[in-house]
């Protein structure tokens, strides 16, 4: 009877311990599978993360905050701002762009430091650190290890006991060997409690992790949303300096002449006549009037690009290109052709070209004065200034062979254009015989035109040339009296277009 028992209580024992092992192992391999996945991956994105930060983990805030490139950058903007002084646009733009730098850098050691305590540490404990419950490595590593110690101990007092059974059956002493295996199948029950227990609060510690799986996946989101804070927190800052940036790159007067609307390059400069119009002019008075083809001989590609790049620094520093009267006309050709809108304005275009149709002359000479009186002030003043020495160079036309015609056929396309889509060449092309009709007269009568006389160096930058001797123009009132068009004159007078009796000024040349 007690070898029956004996052996069927192995028997139950055994398979119980099978059976409940199988099962566990199964689900337990799953779980740890997945476990030691979920280690790896977050073991490497900790490792990606920390390259992605520019500050040096573990350091203080302030030693961090010298680390980071962007306060690097921010330093040597300011030292360059204040080397260039506050004369220098450069010099003001580096400097606040200094101190907008050392904000965003302010705001980036916030986010990192916020990364690493929220994101980074919780990461690296989960998948590195070796002693804190719940973590991976503790789960799979310590758990494990004392369950295998567990299960050796229950091996061995299983095999002890297994041991005192048999000896009961071929033994003499039945009683003593019975006791004796009845103590050992104690300590094996104890040592599977154990081992039960270990293999208990392993599943329950691996469980209680995927239960937790929400909170350790928040890390990704946490990680999102400071992302967002910072870049938020960082355009805030943007936002507030552009402006100012803005603001002084708009007060700025010194921009370019060349490519700049002519109201915004007069504002800017607080002049009345714009700069290249006027170097231009004085520089052309001075060595330019008996030069053959002014205007019409193309310069050297360099010497003009060099004097437009003078021009555009705002420098009265100009001696060396008084000896290239070509460069000059080339130059002051550019900038006419460069302005966005041509000086004699898009918005009358039409109105030009209708009073250049008019057959009669006399009444086109009218229509073409009704036309330029419409000029916005800033464009009438300048295109005055620039037909007054226009007129003043075809005096010597005998010499320099630019006569109004020719002045009008090779600067007119630049004064006047469609506001049409093609390339400035196609649009003069198309528009080169009107222009040629609206620009020729105006420059044969300019003094009608624009009676008041003209003071060329308007700005006293420059020094006026000597007047010449000969071809000093006047006025003679005995000859034929000048009737200006009723538009001019007050609305008593007729309309000009219905006013016929007036006539254009004589003059004559000594």
């Amino acid at each position: 009877h007690v070898s029956e028992w004996t052996s069927m209580r192995q028997q139950s024992t055994g398979l119980a311990v099978c059976k409940w092992s199988c099962v566990f192992l199964s689900s337990r391999a799953q779980i740890e599978r997945r476990m030691e996945m979920v280690r790896v991956v977050s073991h490497n994105t900790h490792k990606r993360m920390v390259t992605c930060l520019q500050g040096h983990i573990g350091t203080d805030a302030e030693k961090r905050h010298k680390k980071l490139p962007l306060t690097a950058l921010s330093q040597a903007m300011v030292d360059g701002g204040s080397q260039l002084g506050e004369e220098s646009l450069i010099g003001k733009m580096m400097e606040v762009c200094g101190e907008a730098e050392n904000r965003l850098a302010s705001e980036l050691l916030q986010h990192e430091v916020q990364i690493e305590k929220d994101v980074l540490d919780p990461l690296n404990q989960l998948a590195e650190v070796r002693r804190r419950y719940l973590a991976i490595p503790y789960i799979l590593n310590m758990n494990r290890k004392q369950l295998a110690r567990l299960v050796l101990d229950y091996d061995s007092a299983r095999a002890r006991w297994l041991q005192a059974t048999k000896s009961i059956i071929s033994g003499t002493n039945t009683q003593a060997l019975t006791a004796k295996a009845d103590l050992l199948k104690e300590e094996v029950d104890e040592a599977m409690n154990k081992m039960e227990l270990c293999k208990d609060q392993l599943a329950a510690d691996m469980y209680s992790f995927f239960s937790k799986e929400g909170d350790y996946a928040r890390y990704y989101v946490m990680l999102l949303e400071a992302q967002a804070d910072y870049h938020r927190k960082s355009l805030t800052v943007l936002e507030s300096v552009l402006p100012t940036i803005q603001a002084q790159q708009d007060s700025w007067t010194e921009k370019p002449a060349f490519g700049t609307g002519l109201e915004e390059h007069l504002k800017r400069s607080s002049r009345e006549i714009a700069l290249p119009l006027e170097a231009c002019v004085m520089m052309l008075l001075e060595t330019g009037m008996k030069e053959e083809g002014l205007f019409r001989i193309a310069a050297g590609a360099s010497k003009l690009k060099k004097l437009k790049a003078a021009l555009d620094c705002s420098t009265s520093q100009l001696e060396e290109f008084y000896s290239d009267p070509h460069a000059v006309a080339g130059a002051l050709k550019s900038y006419l052709r460069e302005l966005p809108e041509p000086l004699m304005s898009f918005q009358l275009y039409d109105e030009w070209i209708q009073a250049s149709n008019v057959s009669e002359p006399d009444k086109r000479l009218q229509a073409l004065w009704v036309v330029c009186d419409q000029l916005p002030k800033n464009n009438k003043a300048n295109l005055r200034y620039l037909v007054k020495f226009l007129s003043k160079l075809a005096q010597d036309s005998e010499v320099n062979k630019m006569t109004p015609s020719n002045i009008a056929i090779v600067l007119g396309p630049n004064m006047l254009w469609a506001k049409t889509e093609g390339t400035l060449a196609e649009m003069a092309a198309a528009t080169s015989v009107h222009v040629v009709t609206i620009i020729e007269p105006i420059i044969q009568h300019a003094d009608w035109f624009f009676p008041e006389d003209v003071e060329f160096n308007v700005s006293g930058m420059f020094a006026m040339p000597t007047p010449p001797s000969n071809h000093s123009m006047e006025y003679d009132c005995s000859t034929i009296e000048k009737k200006r068009p009723g538009s001019m004159v007050g609305p008593e007078n007729d309309n000009p277009r219905k006013n016929k009796n007036w006539s254009l000024v004589v003059y004559q040349t000594g």
